[in-house]
């Protein structure tokens, strides 16, 4: 599950990209409102965000004056296995503004060559290699990014600062209110768990304050990029059976059989499975609004499963009364058969 890209590779495709673009042969990678992207219009900054999750981010801050491209911005490509075509490379090349993810999930685009002003969201908040680079599930991370895209905006575009940090400031009451939602959420479910295919929204559900079951070694193998060992699979699948786990995180983006047979467990022990992609998935508007998408699956599901949960208790209660009255009836009608 490397993400590395071949890095001469991807020097090669820049100098081919080079010769291409000498001759106007090279064709331009298309930006998220479909437009192409081959180099800024008149008064916009061309922006390229290496993934569409900090890309949506850049449209949100950056308004009618950014030209925003995604390079990988669909959820029907392993993230980990990319690899840029020529084209990407060259859209990178002419990026005025680069937002890219680091933290090791894509060498791919810090690799490559450009004069853009970087917005790098792991050394935004001091992640490295070897870290969880799933940094867009972060309160923290989507703030502090917002924020230096913001500032690289105004330096690109000097008169516009000003519109840049009226709509930061507009963006921040929205994460404002997606946190006061993460509030609301905990103190409904404080005893909920989960455990998870592979660590996908490790922090979005760490600031929901969801307790995390899965066994160590299976999420360690998981982190280290390796296949868990057969006993670190079959520990997650007790802690599935064994309903330690409240609900089940499945990353459909990083599909195998391992982890077909692991959401199969789920669903025959009725453990909710929410899927949580990668990249932001078709008719999510923002960042914020998949965020209020996802939490709003997880709480349905717990608030499901607690209500299936009461019913089968009221139903044991009633077995339970039910028996307890006809052990009691041959004991009065032998007291009664005495007197």
């Amino acid at each position: 599950m490397t993400f590395s890209a071949n890095i001469g590779r991807v020097a090669a495709a820049v100098m081919a990209c080079a010769i291409m673009i000498s001759t106007g042969g090279c064709g331009s990678s298309q930006s998220d409102d479909g437009t192409p992207s081959a180099s800024s219009t008149s008064g916009t900054i061309t922006v390229v965000a290496s993934i569409n999750q900090w890309g949506m981010l850049a449209k949100e801050i950056g308004g009618d004056k950014v030209n925003v491209t995604s390079i990988l911005g669909t959820t029907n490509v392993d993230a980990h296995d990319f690899e840029p075509q020529t084209s990407d490379i060259a859209a990178i090349s002419k990026a005025t503004v680069l937002i890219v993810n680091g933290a090791g999930y894509d060498e791919w685009a810090t690799k490559s060559t450009t004069n853009a002003t970087v917005v790098n969201a792991a050394d935004t908040v001091g992640a490295s290699d070897g870290d969880n680079p799933h940094l867009w599930f972060s309160s923290d991370a989507r703030t502090a990014v917002a924020k230096e895209i913001a500032e690289a905006y105004g330096k690109a575009e000097p008169s516009a600062k000003t519109y840049f940090s009226q709509r930061l400031a507009t963006w921040k009451k929205s994460e404002r209110e997606l946190e006061t939602n993460m509030a609301v959420f905990s103190k409904k479910h404080p005893d909920a768990t989960y455990a998870a295919t592979e660590s996908v929204a490790y922090y979005l559900m760490s600031d929901l304050k969801l307790t995390d079951v899965t066994p160590q070694s299976y999420a360690q193998a998981m982190l280290n990029e390796s296949e868990p060992a057969p006993a670190d699979v079959q520990k997650m699948q007790k802690t599935l059976t064994s309903k330690k786990a409240s609900l089940l995180v499945n990353n459909p983006q990083e599909e195998s059989d391992m982890t077909a047979l692991i959401t199969k467990t789920a669903g025959e022990a009725d453990v909710p499975v929410i899927d949580v992609t990668e990249q932001v998935p078709d008719g999510a508007t923002g960042l914020i609004a998949w965020m209020n998408s996802l939490i709003s699956q997880f709480d349905k599901a717990l608030a499901d499963d607690q209500s299936d949960q009461d019913d089968q208790s009221d139903q044991n209660d009633a077995s339970d009364s039910a028996s307890d009255g006809s052990s009691e009836s041959p004991s009065s009608d032998s007291s009664n058969s005495a007197d």
